[in-house]
């Protein structure tokens, strides 16, 4: 409340950070038609907080990092309880995870989607309430801690994320997060969902996990452990960085404050969301 209240930094929000979590015209068009049917009223009582208005409540949460207690009334969006339980409802009914089938199914129409290389990282969070999905993290002095894994095509779009515990080695998350990559249909042949060729960091070298590769049909480019810098794999496998620090732009999203483990799966699948369809903007709006 401090920050709409004082009238500097409130002018500064306005003029940054004002559109941010408004739901246009265009994004409403995509989502709407995914949501799950609302269940009808047992009782009566006060009118159901229009769904849009919910989705500004959610983004405004997300992009600012605020507790759901303290989300402005004067937004229009009804009480955080009613946003959080609308963020887990639509969760559970995977609506983010449709939504970016859909834009990536648009991305291959277009041929934006790079689906010969694929790049994979992963980055630590702290986690404020201990819960699921979270651990001892081996960089934060064993605080409790949580990773986000990432896997993106060659030009740094967001093709599948995960959760994990602080404590997760990097390369067990490889072979899972391959397979949470969805079937994207290609213009000739059958939906594809394994890239040509794989690129990662030293974290990933290890010969039972290139071998698993091979037999996939996946060209494992790990750099190895021992060999000095400069091979020149950081060139390509900026984009996943860059698409990680995209993700963490989204300041809900660089400490985990949800002790329940899908609420903050749920953010994740919104940001990767919002992500892909700023590429989608940019890559097929020009065409």
């Amino acid at each position: 409340m401090w920050l709409l209240t004082c009238p500097l930094v409130g002018l500064v929000v306005a003029k940054r950070q004002s559109r941010l979590w408004i739901v246009s015209d265009e994004l409403w068009s995509l989502i709407e038609p995914l949501l799950p049917t609302p269940a009808p009223k047992l009782a009566p009582g006060r009118p159901r907080v229009p769904d849009r208005q919910a989705l500004c409540g959610i983004l405004f949460v997300l992009h600012i990092g605020i507790q759901w207690e303290y989300l402005p009334q004067e937004l229009g969006c009804g009480s955080g309880m009613t946003c959080w339980r609308r963020l887990a409802a639509w969760n559970e009914a995977g609506v983010w995870d449709q939504l970016h089938v859909v834009l990536l199914e648009k991305l291959r129409s277009k041929n934006q989607l790079d689906r010969d290389r694929a790049v994979i990282d992963s980055s630590h969070v702290r986690a404020a309430p201990t819960g699921p999905k979270s651990g001892p993290s081996p960089v934060d002095r064993a605080r409790p801690g949580s990773k986000h894994h990432l896997i993106v095509d060659g030009q740094g779009i967001p093709l599948a994320v995960s959760l994990t515990g602080g404590n997760s080695n990097d390369v067990t998350q490889l072979l899972p997060l391959l397979d949470k990559i969805p079937a994207i249909a290609s213009r000739v042949g059958r939906p594809r969902r394994r890239p040509r060729a794989l690129l990662a960091d030293r974290g990933y070298d290890h010969d039972k996990y290139r071998r698993l590769l091979w037999q996939r049909g996946i060209r494992p480019v790990i750099a190895k452990r021992g060999e000095p810098h400069g091979t020149g794999l950081g060139i390509l496998r900026y984009v996943v960085e860059r698409t990680i620090a995209w993700l963490h732009g989204f300041r809900r999203l660089r400490i985990r404050w949800e002790r329940r483990d899908d609420i903050h799966e749920a953010f994740l699948g919104l940001a990767v969301f919002l992500i892909t369809h700023r590429h989608v903007k940019r890559l097929c709006q020009r065409l």
